[in-house]
């Protein structure tokens, strides 16, 4: 399996670990009578570290798609390289990181280890971008790299 699509399945799981810590906490902040309800009335927002770990699901669930698009783009395109590869760590590293760093409520290096994972995504859309214009016919294109071009071509 490529170290991209690892990353993939361990985010996967780093997903699951975000909506167990925050439904826990908020299950702790608000009682299990709550958790069990049908939640039809307005409650104050959660505090604490269960209002950082609900927030912490919410970025994760943000960045999530756009890391595991580019990821798909790499495997269909087959453009495998040193930037995906380097792109998914760094944003597993940083996704990774900044769990712990929001729930204990750690602000500056939080945003370091956002930006890291950012930083991996934009590794990942840049050689997305160049093999996508490949595929598509642009400057760069060999024959050899059209391997999706059947989808674009009219039939």
């Amino acid at each position: 399996m490529r170290i991209e699509l690892l990353v993939v399945c361990l985010s996967v799981m780093l997903g699951l670990l975000h909506i167990v810590l925050a439904s826990h906490l908020a299950s702790l902040q608000r009682g299990y009578k709550w958790t069990a309800s049908a939640r039809d009335e307005p409650l104050p927002p959660l505090t604490g570290a269960a209002g950082r770990l609900a927030r912490a699901l919410a970025n994760f669930l943000e960045a999530f798609p756009f890391f595991l698009a580019l990821v798909v783009l790499v495997h269909f395109n087959g453009a495998y390289g040193q930037l995906s590869k380097w792109g998914a760590l760094l944003y597993l590293g940083g996704r990774v990181a900044y769990l712990p760093l929001y729930a204990l409520g750690v602000y500056l290096v939080r945003s370091l280890a956002w930006n890291v994972a950012t930083a991996g995504i934009i590794l990942i859309l840049v050689l997305t971008s160049r093999s996508t214009r490949t595929l598509l016919g642009g400057p760069a294109a060999r024959p050899s790299s059209r391997r999706l071009a059947w989808f674009v071509r009219p039939h």
